[in-house]
């Protein structure tokens, strides 16, 4: 009898009773090959040295991770979903869901020294929905099974007719062959990415219209599982669950700040209705994975708020042996305001927050 995927039975539960299920969703992002190019994997600390992880090591995390079985979600690219679903079969007896991003637009083509990402985003896959099923062209039916069949696909509205227009014409054309192929997709929304698009106290508003709208004319077949975005703030969130609550916000974890940035930032999303989390650089920037994956699921699980789980995280830190990137003290201070209900979403880059 083959193991049911968390996520299936978790987004049944959400859709039952859309307020009063506790189940949340927890996806771990392990595709930033498909925006940093080598830097992607990260750093891993030898001593007092640091060096950059190879592709190989980063998969071996996604191996345990998995192992470890308390995501829900898998994210990669597809080369590494072609390897470690298609041809290792690794997610076969877990209830893990593996994932693939399945476009990537030009604002997270990230290279050192590059620009492309400082112009108005543009609609671009390298992806087919194909090798992501089952590693070739012109799968079968039955092949659709081998590997993903959920996807992840983002877009950033730029309040530029012409772009904007673009990005969801592409969009149109994904979510119809997706539909034909059997192909489920999670819908990521990007801030603008170029300076001055949206005025920065419209900017949750703007976010939220264009969420409403853009699937406004999409029927329930073609409806992404759930969403994937920045979070704006309490009054933001609770906008848009209020607004339809069948539809399942996530949010995304973010880059800079310290460990309770991390798990306040869940905390707080989960507390105004969000119920997905997909973080990315900063599980793999952590000083331990498995065990910064732990106390994401104690918050979401509502076991312990988030200032306990900054010390208790610290507490297995010191009994493993592992140096923290910073003091308690630090790690115990907030970096960001989007906590304040209004929330602007602004961060305070702290020196050696990252690896």
């Amino acid at each position: 009898m083959p193991i049911e995927k968390s996520l299936a039975a978790k987004l049944r539960s959400i859709h039952a009773d859309p307020f009063g299920s506790r189940e949340f969703i927890l996806a771990d992002a392990k595709d930033p090959d498909m925006a940093f190019g080598i830097g992607a994997p990260g750093m891993v600390r030898e001593g007092t040295e640091l060096r950059r992880r190879t592709l190989a090591e980063f998969r071996e995390q996604i191996r345990q991770i998995v192992k470890q079985g308390i995501v829900d979600i898998m994210l990669m690219s597809a080369s590494t979903s072609d390897l470690l679903t298609v041809h290792e079969r690794l997610f076969v007896n877990s209830a893990v869901t593996p994932a693939a991003r399945a476009n990537d637009t030009s604002d997270i083509h990230l290279p050192r020294g590059g620009r492309i990402h400082t112009s108005a985003s543009r609609p671009f896959r390298t992806a087919s929905i194909d090798h992501i099923q089952c590693g070739h062209m012109d799968c079968s039916v039955e092949e659709r099974q081998i590997g993903s069949n959920l996807g992840l696909y983002s877009m950033t509205f730029n309040n530029d007719q012409a772009r904007d227009l673009e990005s969801l014409q592409a969009y149109k054309e994904f979510r119809e062959e997706a539909e034909r192929k059997g192909f489920t997709h999670f819908l990521e929304i990007f801030d603008p990415n170029t300076p001055g698009a949206v005025e920065q106290n419209q900017l949750s508003g703007f976010i939220n219209d264009m969420i409403a709208r853009t699937l406004a004319g999409v029927a329930q077949a073609g409806r992404p599982l759930f969403l994937k975005m920045a979070y704006h703030g309490p009054k933001a969130m609770e906008e848009l669950v209020q607004y339809d609550p069948h539809l399942v916000v996530g949010i995304l974890g973010g880059t800079a700040g310290t460990t309770l940035d991390a798990f306040q930032l869940l905390h707080q999303a989960q507390k105004y209705g969000a119920r997905a989390a997909l973080f990315g650089r900063k599980i793999n920037n952590s000083e331990d994975q498995l065990l910064f994956i732990e106390f994401l699921r104690h918050i979401a699980n509502r076991e312990i708020e988030p200032n306990e789980a900054v010390r208790a995280y610290h507490g297995a830190l010191a009994s493993k042996g592992i140096r923290p990137h910073r003091s308690l003290d630090e790690d115990l201070t907030l970096q960001t305001n989007v906590m304040s209900y209004e929330g602007t979403g602004t961060t305070i880059s702290v020196p050696g927050a990252k690896l």
